[in-house]
C-alpha cells in the first residue's frame, strides 16, 4: 500500500481506522476541497440522489486527492458500467444501491474488480496518475486491493439475502441505507432511520459482516449518531 499514497482508503480500513466521510450531493468540487480541509479522510460523492454528471464527478475525484481525502462514489441504482468509470476516474471506492441478492452483488463486483474476481474493463486513465503507480502490470496488479466496493443493504430482500451478498467474491463490504431500511422495515408507513428495527438489523448486519470479515459502514444524519456508531468498533482478523 505505500506505494499507492493516493488511495488512502483501503489502507485505512485495513489498519483498523474508523474512516469517518462528509457526504456530497452538491456538483462542486470546491466543496469537496472543504469537506477535505476540515479533516474528513474520505467523502462520499453521491450520484444517486445528488447532482453530479460526468464532468463534475471528475473534477471532484481530482479535488478530492489534492487536499489527501479518499473520494468514494455512491453510483445510481443498478449503474455498474458507473462504478468501473468512477473506479477509472480515480475513485477510492464504491457504494452501490439497493443491493438485494448476491446476483446483485455478483454484478457490483464484475464492474468494480478486474479479473480473476471480475469483469472491469482496463483503461484507469485517472487511476494509474492517483495511485502513485507508473506501471500498468503493477496497477492491475494492486488495483483490486487499492478499490472498495460496498453492497448498500437497505431492503428486507437485502436483510434476507444478507450472508451470501456479504460471501460474494469482490465485495468488500457492505454498507447501511437507514432511511430506505427503515421504509422497507415499516412497510412504507413512515420514515425513522434511528428506530429501534433499525438499530436490531444494524446489530443483524454488523456481526454478519463480522463473520465474514469484511467491513460495515453506515449512513449517519448527525456528528451524535456517527460519534454513537463508532463505539461499536468490529472486530476483524
Amino acid at each position: 500500500m505505500n506505494s499507492s499514497p493516493g488511495f488512502t482508503l483501503a489502507r485505512k480500513l485495513r489498519d483498523g481506522d474508523t474512516v469517518f466521510g462528509g457526504w456530497c450531493t452538491l456538483p462542486y468540487p470546491m466543496v469537496v476541497e472543504l469537506v477535505g480541509q476540515d479533516g474528513f479522510p474520505a467523502v462520499v460523492l453521491d450520484q444517486q440522489h445528488g447532482f453530479w454528471d460526468t464532468a463534475s464527478l471528475v473534477a471532484a475525484i481530482t479535488a478530492a486527492h489534492h487536499v489527501g481525502t479518499a473520494p468514494i462514489a455512491r453510483i445510481p441504482i443498478g449503474d455498474f458500467a458507473m462504478a468501473s468509470r468512477v473506479l477509472d476516474f480515480g475513485a477510492a471506492g464504491i457504494i452501490a444501491p439497493m443491493i438485494n441478492n448476491a446476483a446483485d452483488a455478483r454484478a457490483l463486483a464484475a464492474a468494480a474488480k478486474f479479473p480473476p474476481i471480475g469483469e472491469r474493463s482496463w483503461g484507469p486513465q485517472g487511476a494509474l496518475r492517483f495511485s502513485g503507480i507508473t506501471e500498468a502490470k503493477n496497477y492491475l496488479r494492486k488495483a483490486n486491493d487499492l478499490t472498495m466496493a460496498f453492497a448498500m443493504i437497505e431492503t428486507r430482500a437485502a436483510l434476507d439475502n444478507l450472508d451470501a451478498i456479504l460471501a460474494t467474491a469482490g465485495v468488500d463490504g457492505v454498507f447501511v441505507g437507514p432511511s430506505d431500511l427503515s421504509i422497507a422495515l415499516a412497510d412504507g408507513k413512515t420514515i425513522e432511520p434511528e428506530s429501534k428495527e433499525v438499530d436490531a438489523a444494524l446489530n443483524k448486519i454488523l456481526k454478519a459482516a463480522e463473520a465474514a470479515d469484511k467491513w460495515a459502514g453506515v449512513y449517519c444524519h448527525s456528528a451524535k449518531r456517527a460519534r454513537t456508531l463508532a463505539k461499536r468498533p468490529m472486530k476483524r482478523s
